[in-house]
């Protein structure tokens, strides 16, 4: 009896390939939910220092509670790093806990980000109104 050989489809950044009647299927929402969260980072930090000031385990909590994720301890003080080595932040030390607030420099990368991000969705829907 000759053999099939079923032909595989790779896995994107490790996630499983799920088994779905007969037949292979890649998680395309979960990859990008992955891209969004862990890739721009930086946006949901930002998100969170427009309302006020924040030091690191606090916006860790906050990113899990308001957005559905956590971020890793390491990189969430590196991106904070960068935020404020690119002066979209700064930071205080005060009752041995570094605070981090967003600068006018922040909150203008942050409007760019969010219109960015309001033009893509609503590009996405142009011809099917039910997309969102």
């Amino acid at each position: 009896m000759p053999q099939t050989v079923k032909a595989a489809v790779p896995p994107f950044e490790g996630r499983p390939i799920e088994q779905g009647a007969g037949a292979d299927m890649v998680r395309f929402v979960g990859r990008l939910k992955d891209k969004v969260q862990k890739e721009n980072l930086w946006f949901f930090i930002l998100v969170l220092l427009s309302s006020e000031e924040r030091y690191g385990f606090e916006l860790r909590r906050l990113i899990n509670e308001r957005f559905g994720f956590w971020s890793g301890n390491v990189t969430a003080y590196r991106v904070l790093y960068d935020l404020e080595k690119s002066k979209l932040v700064t930071a205080v030390t005060r009752d041995r806990r570094r605070y981090y607030a967003i600068t006018e420099l922040g909150r203008a990368e942050l409007r760019e980000a969010r219109a960015f991000l309001k033009s893509v969705l609503a590009d996405s829907s142009f011809s099917t109104p039910e997309v969102l």
